[in-house]
């Protein structure tokens, strides 16, 4: 995105009359418009066009909205601006608690749209994130969530790789054991700390040459994890 074009906007909604709307819109602005229609489609189409903001609908075919976001947070802090005809107070508090940026109720009036748009885009950094993340002879990609070692595919449980994700978000940074559970397995697992130990020790037999003596994820004694290399 630079000073003479606006940007790219990539509008996931699987109402074609709604996606004409939204493209006569935003094209009118000045913005570039891709879309899809499923949520799955939507994830692939960030990751290989990499648009500057996403217009997401909750009510996809294949995935709800909110996994989606969930998914997208995962590897991705592009803005997202959810529109949708649900109104209920607890439906935009788990879209903004998945990640979303910003909320919008259809049906909505155009000039709102752009306003909010612009306020997204504002909001968001000016530097990408890479969807793929090298330490060490290990590769995260985090578009298609696959983790390899030397090239070789790595087979990682969901947990297994929801840990890894999150110590490589903040890669070369202590990431608290509280921290690391209340966002893994939930605020109730805050003192379950075996639950971390067991798959740390995983991570580290799939990941490290030596376990026993890790050289990417590392301990901080009493304190929590960081992924350093």
């Amino acid at each position: 995105m630079n000073a003479s074009t606006p940007g790219t906007l990539l509008v996931i909604d699987d109402e074609r009359q709604i996606r004409r709307l939204l493209r006569v819109t935003l094209e009118g602005a000045g913005y570039r418009v891709r879309e899809a229609e499923t949520g799955q489609l939507g994830l692939q189409e960030i990751a290989a066009a990499a648009p500057d903001g996403v217009i997401l609908d909750l009510g996809l075919p294949d995935l709800d909205g909110v996994d989606v976001l969930r998914r997208l947070r995962e590897w991705s802090r592009l803005p997202v601006l959810v529109l949708s005809v649900r109104e209920a107070e607890e439906v935009k508090i788990a879209a903004l608690d998945a990640g979303a940026d910003d909320y919008l109720t259809k049906p909505f009036g155009g000039g709102e749209l752009l306003a909010r748009v612009r306020a997204l885009l504002r909001r968001a950094s000016a530097d990408a994130e890479p969807a793929i993340l090298r330490f060490g002879d290990v590769e995260l990609d985090r578009a298609s969530r696959v983790v390899r070692r030397s090239g070789e595919e790595v087979h990682l449980t969901a947990k297994e790789y929801a840990l890894l994700a999150l110590l490589a978000q903040h890669h070369g940074k202590v990431v608290t054991q509280r921290q690391l559970l209340r966002e893994i397995w939930g605020a109730n697992a805050e003192d379950n700390s075996h639950y971390l130990r067991v798959h740390m020790t995983h991570l580290r037999q799939k990941l490290e040459r030596l376990p026993s003596a890790p050289e990417l994820l590392k301990t901080e004694a009493g304190i929590g994890y960081r992924l350093v290399g």
